[in-house]
């Protein structure tokens, strides 16, 4: 019989095709002996079944899975829906290529009122009952949203009221009883919507959850993500099912984000984000702006120390930058998730040159490690010096993806394809992105958010696309529905002008030129002259001009492979020649006449 479902322990990082990249990285580290919550993978060809047997899960694979759930119970000590030990789950999508965002999650699977009453009986310590009532509600509004496709903005109204009804800011600042209200709101704003309770049982909840994520690899932001970095639609998706581990417990946890480098400039240095007493869909979600990594060492000394050696551990076995999600429970560390790093090509230039120079890598491995479509974004222009000097920040966020942009203002993504695809030049500003908002933000030259930081969902995403962003400047004052900003004393519409440096943060109110980037200095240089040595073919270049053939001998072409003679008519010289030589040929045909 087919085998559609594997536990970490029999998986390893060769898998990727068939456990997808979290899968398989989830196995590696469980193998080298890393703290992973110990789950199981259902696999690519699962997912592929799913969509042959009409979007179904059918039985001979749920029944694997729920062999599966049987072992995870041994292993871990709780068992699902129990009420004396319950044991929760996450389940996470996990491509074999890397879609950050694109994709769904669900979290604090197999709650119910059952389960959540037994907890809080079995800790009478009120400040665990706020934690109960914190993941219930979180469960209760992703599963709806994500599994039941029920929008999240019902949802965000409710808590934005009962925020505004306590006089709070943050979620954080909710007690247990408001989050308990809450948590009823929210079941029944399921039911209004939908017709029916919300499910109860924790096997069901497993399944829609499952299926949701399979479903997820053919949403609109999945699709146009796979169209933009070509990846077949046939690979399908893999499902990731661990027990949960808590940030949100108390103060003594929380969940972060980091790269072993700096994603931006490719820095030897580690960067990331954390929030305490969170969540991990906080920190990528941006709905708070969270602390650097190095803050971490102060709250969590042992738990940072264990980190900071597992990041080593972790590059070096990979021999590339690694991209990391963890969450420390109670003080202790957890890895949920590590993948090689979205990066600039600016970024990915200097890491492969650097891994070159430790000796981590050859000059072969580093030239496959560049994606050659990055390096079309180093060819991008920067803004003019002089003009920049001269120019004067109205506000500064994070910068979460360099490059420079200017643009007019837009505030939805259905705006920035609009006025994209007539060729005009848009910033998009959000109080933060959603993986929905794909498709505007590959029109847009750049985005500015309000929340988030340099691991946010715009901030990777736009790191990908080579799009510069500015992130988590949180003196605007957002007035979404009205289109409308307000920012050092001025208010800026929909149809305003903006710059942003996202090597900076810096953000302006006005449009600044730009000069053409220069290609062969630096590392760029040095990786050119790599790709040379090890070349197989010559390279030439479509040239009609003497401007482009002198652009392309600048960038190393060997010589001229197309030249259309039509295109050498266009001349500011030869059109205006033909002019007068028109206007003369009318005279005399006059003069004839």
């Amino acid at each position: 019989m087919k085998k559609y479902v594997y536990l970490f322990t029999e998986g390893n990082a060769t898998m990727r095709e068939l456990l997808g990249g979290k899968g398989a990285n989830l196995a590696e580290m469980t193998n080298i002996g890393l703290p992973v919550p110990q789950g199981f993978t259902i696999s690519t060809e699962a997912c592929t079944q799913y969509y042959e047997d009409g979007r179904k899960i059918n039985d001979e694979i749920m029944a694997e899975i729920m062999k599966n759930v049987e072992k995870m119970e041994e292993i871990n000590g709780k068992k699902f829906g129990d009420l004396k030990n319950p044991l929760l789950v996450s389940v996470r999508s996990g491509a074999r290529a890397s879609m950050p965002g694109m994709m769904d999650t669900i979290l604090n699977l197999g709650l119910n009122d059952d389960v959540v009453a037994a907890m809080i009986k079995g800790n009478p310590d009120p400040k665990f009952e706020r934690f109960v009532y914190d993941c219930y509600r979180r469960f209760i509004q992703m599963f709806s949203d994500v599994v039941m496709e029920v929008g999240k903005k019902y949802f965000e109204q409710l808590i934005d009221a009962m925020k505004e009804k306590k006089g709070v800011t943050f979620d954080t600042e909710l007690t247990a009883a408001d989050l308990k209200e809450l948590a009823q709101q929210f079941k029944a704003e399921y039911k209004k919507q939908l017709g029916a309770d919300f499910p109860s049982d924790p096997k069901v909840q497993l399944y829609e959850a499952i299926r949701a994520v399979f479903r997820s690899w053919d949403n609109p932001r999945a699709n146009v993500y796979r169209m933009d970095h070509d990846i077949p639609y046939s690979w399908g998706t893999a499902v990731n099912v661990m027990p949960m581990v808590f940030g949100n417990l108390n103060e003594n946890s929380g969940t972060g984000v980091a790269f072993t480098r700096n994603p931006a400039t490719g820095e030897k240095v580690l960067m990331g984000e954390f929030l305490t007493n969170a969540q991990g869909e906080d920190v990528v979600a941006g709905v708070r702006t969270p602390m650097p990594i190095s803050q971490m060492e102060e709250k969590f000394p042992e738990a940072y120390k264990q980190f900071v050696e597992v990041c080593g551990i972790l590059e070096n076995h990979y021999r590339d930058m690694q991209d990391m999600e963890f969450t420390v429970e109670n003080g202790k560390l957890y890895m949920l998730q590590c993948r090689s790093g979205k990066r600039t090509a600016q970024a990915a230039i200097k890491i492969a040159c650097d891994l070159i120079d430790e000796g981590m890598i050859s000059e072969e491995e580093a030239l496959m490690q560049i994606d050659a479509k990055s390096l079309d974004m180093l060819l991008h222009p920067t803004f003019d010096a002089a003009a920049l000097k001269k120019a004067t920040p109205v506000g500064k966020g994070i910068a979460a993806s360099p490059g420079a942009a200017a643009g007019t203002i837009v505030f939805t993504a259905e705006d920035a394809v609009e006025h994209g695809k007539k060729g005009e030049k848009v910033v998009l500003v959000r109080l933060e992105t959603s993986p929905e908002d794909i498709e505007g933000m590959k029109y847009s030259q750049g985005i500015l958010t309000v929340r988030g930081g340099q691991t946010s969902h715009a901030a990777v995403v736009a790191r990908g696309m080579g799009t510069c962003c500015v992130s988590g400047c949180g003196d605007i004052k957002m007035d979404e529905a009205n289109k409308r900003f307000t920012l050092a004393g001025k208010t800026y519409k929909e149809g305003d002008v903006l710059s942003l440096d996202g090597s900076t943060g810096n953000i302006y109110g006005e449009l600044i030129p730009t000069v053409p980037a220069d290609p062969n200095s630096g590392y760029f240089g040095r990786i050119m002259e790599m790709a040379d040595k090890y070349k197989t073919m010559g390279v030439r270049t479509n040239a009609d001009t003497p401007k482009d053939a002198k652009q392309a001998a600048a960038f190393g072409a060997q010589g001229i492979g197309l030249c259309r003679t039509e295109h050498m008519f266009f001349g500011d010289l030869r059109r205006d020649r033909g002019r007068a030589q028109g206007r003369a040929g009318q005279d005399r045909a006059h003069a004839a006449g």
